[in-house]
């Protein structure tokens, strides 16, 4: 049996620096760990973000597709507000409001084109 300790999520950006700001911007929280041009590392309820650029040797393996099938779900207290706070970055969320049925969610972006799913639980 494999003993797990715990599973984070780990980004890769040759851009670390702008990515770093966007989820400072979007989460107002500076990162835990952080050397800028190598990695950082957001601890948010339910996740460890990790955040890296990858060696030159290594980068054609994270080249970044047109589109992911991951999505990084944030769930927030008030869309609205998450929405605000996005478009006061510079990165507005992508097409209407959605209704789901767990409640209401927009789409965003990083600046790396990975997708956000920030969804508001039905109250």
């Amino acid at each position: 049996m494999v003993r797990v300790t715990e599973v984070f999520v780990a980004i890769a950006s040759i851009d670390l620096v702008r990515l770093v700001g966007f989820y400072q911007g979007l989460f107002e929280s500076e990162p835990v760990v952080c050397d800028v041009e190598h990695y950082a590392e957001f601890h948010l309820p339910g996740l460890r973000l990790a955040m890296f650029c990858p060696n030159v040797t290594h980068r054609s393996e994270f080249d970044y597709p047109a589109r992911s099938a991951i999505s990084l779900c944030v769930e927030v207290v008030s869309l609205d507000v998450a929405i605000a706070r996005l478009a006061a970055i510079g990165y507005p969320s992508s097409g209407a409001i959605l209704t789901a049925s767990h409640g209401r969610e927009i789409y965003a972006y990083d600046p790396d084109g990975n997708r956000l799913i920030l969804h508001e639980i039905q109250s």
